[in-house]
């Protein structure tokens, strides 16, 4: 038997770390990922960009439009930051569709479309597809539909979709090129073992027409080993940054989940880039702790030229 004072002290402890665990739950369910959205700035200089070549680009990705977490008021909220930023391109990086069951109701590619409409840059909006863009509809268990819904969005809000494409773009008189992966995970596993991506990497590098410095769109980051030198720079999401980044748990629990070490931030392995973003919304659980949403501004510049 324990005594009344010993029992007070288990008591009010239990109340303590109850009152707290609640406070950190509300936080991580309602606070982080809804009234948080951080502006990440990166310098990238890659070895061999030019001198005269200097880019700003917003990179929003990982939306998972749905209601309550991520409804069409928030994303022209996000949209207003973006602008707001005057990039000379807008990316977006793919997984468009909702990303949790535990949703109230759905935010159609129409809907998203129509908000993402108003992103405004120069040199235009690039997107590609994410993995939920292709594995179900406007929310898990709505019936997949090859990604159509979104392409259909992304066209008629006016951004140019790539698909192991590339396109030639220049900032005041200065060339580089802009290629598209598909998705590496579109297709859920068959009798065979892995997944059966859409992307082609080969390919899109062999639409590169010349020496032009080239940036490759890429829903994951896993495609990262296999991208040669020759592209400066990598700009991927997908990982969320872990998500739910809790202290020393948080970034093994996420290279476990995701078979990688490259879960965030800016990476740099043998003079290549590469940029990964934590996104905007929420996917499986609708929670976010010390990993806030957040729109990057990634300027790709030369490096410093010191005498």
């Amino acid at each position: 038997m324990i005594s009344r004072r010993a029992f007070l002290r288990w008591q009010s402890g239990m109340v303590l770390g109850a009152a707290v665990g609640g406070g950190l739950s509300a936080y991580s369910v309602v606070i982080e990922p809804n009234f948080i959205l951080d502006v990440t700035r990166r310098v990238v200089t890659p070895k061999d960009w030019p001198a005269g070549l200097t880019l700003r680009i917003c990179v929003i990705t990982d939306l998972h439009a749905c209601e309550p977490w991520m409804p069409v008021s928030r994303i022209r909220k996000i949209v207003g930051v973006a602008n707001a930023l005057y990039p000379d391109l807008t990316v977006l990086l793919g997984d468009f569709a909702g990303g949790t069951h535990l949703a109230t109701g759905r935010v159609t590619p129409q809907q998203w479309g129509e908000a993402l409409a108003d992103l405004n840059a120069p040199l235009g909006v690039h997107a590609v597809l994410g993995n939920h863009d292709w594995w179900h509809g406007p929310l898990p268990g709505d019936a997949p539909d090859d990604a159509e819904s979104a392409r259909r969005a992304l066209k008629q809000m006016g951004a140019r979709l790539y698909e192991n494409d590339a396109l030639k773009l220049e900032k005041n008189g200065a060339p580089f090129w802009l290629l598209g992966l598909g998705d590496q995970l579109a297709m859920t596993p068959g009798d065979d073992a892995g997944w059966r991506g859409h992307d082609d990497l080969d390919a899109t590098l062999a639409r590169v027409a010349d020496d032009a410095p080239a940036i490759l769109l890429a829903h994951e980051p896993f495609i990262f080993p296999r991208v040669p030198k020759r592209v400066a720079l990598t700009l991927c999401g997908h990982t969320h940054g872990g998500q739910i980044n809790l202290p020393l748990a948080g970034p093994v629990f996420a290279e476990w989940r995701w078979k990688t070490t490259h879960i965030y931030g800016h990476i740099v392995e043998d003079d290549r880039h590469m940029v990964i973003s934590a996104g905007l919304g929420e996917s499986i659980l609708p929670m976010r702790f010390m990993r806030p949403p957040e729109i990057v501004e990634v300027t790709v510049q030369a490096p410093a030229q010191f005498a």
